[in-house]
């Protein structure tokens, strides 16, 4: 009979082990290791394959260095500090963000909402991926202010338990310039917003979701007003960006100087005006901002920018790269009037002429592509 017993014993566990799942090694079966696939909201396309699946543990240990405000040489200043959570991650408080010891940056902090599909990164394009792109913050004068890649990971390893997070989620290499880099790309990757109104009434099929001035937006949109042409919408999604940089004459005006007369408040209803030369008497003077011929030194880019996206449009004013449109309805002003026309260089823009009801009616769709916000998995 033992022997029965035992012999029945082996038949079931050689069954068991013969059909069971082949194991991970160790390292990888780990659950700070262990990727759980990633689903995308209506409206945005397929992730892309580095990130469709997504390590929970990493992703939080990319968001406790996001909002880790000692990552900064004094302590100060945190990657969400610019990427405000509240206000869609983008820089709402200011015209132009702010950097170390109060110094003002050259270009407001666009949102970090659905980065992960940007084919290039910064107003500019400097950078075309998204695990290397935090160190240039990291490292800037105006910004982070950390002197070396080698300072930040030394401190990075001096703070908390940081290096025993590093240890179970990167075994292999700990703390490292890659391991830096790769855990804030995996929770800017897990950032998304979509299924806006418009995603549902245009991708999803709900027809009576938009109301007849917001149709008639969308009409305008890609239509007279030629706004898809560079806010482009796909056949299955929409990113709201060709991905191109284009001169819309705001660089060249910040050049030029534009003689505008500013309204200061100085107190709750107690406001004065000032000129641009009277605020550049005793301001901090701007710096020269080229835009992407900084980077190729073609005459073609000179004051040329990258597309942004227009999902959550509405929650991330001031507009362009520079704030300078405080507005929607500016915004659509400055291109109707043919203001952006005048000094574009790309042949793309031309003057709208919209009436005051087109006008209200392209600015009540645009509110339509304000989504649902995720940030965790």
């Amino acid at each position: 009979m033992k022997i029965r017993i035992s012999a029945l014993a082996i038949a079931i566990l050689w069954t068991a082990t013969s059909f069971a799942e082949p194991r991970e090694p160790a390292a990888t079966a780990s659950p700070e290791r262990k990727a759980t696939e990633f689903a995308v909201p209506l409206g945005l396309p397929p992730m892309p394959p580095r990130f469709a699946t997504v390590q929970p543990a990493k992703v939080e240990l990319g968001r406790k260095l996001f909002f880790d405000r000692r990552l900064s040489f004094n302590n100060t200043l945190s990657c969400a500090m610019c990427h405000l959570e509240e206000d869609a991650f983008a820089s709402t408080q200011s015209k132009k963000s702010i950097g170390m010891e109060g110094r003002t940056l050259r270009r407001n902090a666009p949102s970090v909402l659905n980065v992960v599909y940007q084919r290039s990164l910064f107003h500019d394009g400097r950078e075309n991926r998204i695990d290397l792109q935090v160190w240039m913050p990291l490292l800037a004068e105006d910004e982070m202010a950390n002197p070396s890649m080698g300072y930040v990971l030394d401190r990075i390893g001096e703070l908390d338990d940081y290096d025993a997070q590093f240890n179970r989620v990167y075994p292999a290499e700990g703390i490292s310039v890659h391991s830096v880099g790769d855990a804030i790309a995996a929770y800017e990757a897990t950032l998304l917003s979509a299924n806006s109104r418009f995603d549902r009434w245009h991708f999803g099929g709900e027809k009576g979701l938009l109301t007849k001035a917001e149709v008639a937006g969308f009409q305008i949109f890609t239509g007279k007003g030629g706004c898809s042409t560079c806010h482009r919408i796909e056949q299955e999604s929409a990113l709201f960006t060709d991905h191109r940089f284009h001169n819309t004459g705001i660089g060249y005006r910040a050049a030029m100087g534009s003689g505008r007369i500013h309204v200061i408040p100085l107190a709750p209803g107690v406001t004065t005006s000032m000129s641009d030369s009277q605020i550049d008497a005793f301001g901090e003077s701007p710096r020269n901002d080229v835009g992407r011929f900084e980077v190729t030194l073609k005459e073609s880019d000179r004051w040329a920018y990258k597309t942004p996206s227009l999902r959550n449009v509405s929650r991330t004013k001031p507009y362009m790269h520079d704030g300078s449109i405080a507005t929607l309805e500016d915004v659509v002003d400055f291109y109707s009037s043919g203001a952006a026309a005048r000094h574009a260089t790309d042949g793309i823009l031309t003057r709208l002429d919209l009436s005051v009801d087109e006008k209200a009616e392209l600015v009540a769709f645009l509110r339509t592509l304000d989504g649902e916000q995720r940030s965790r998995p």
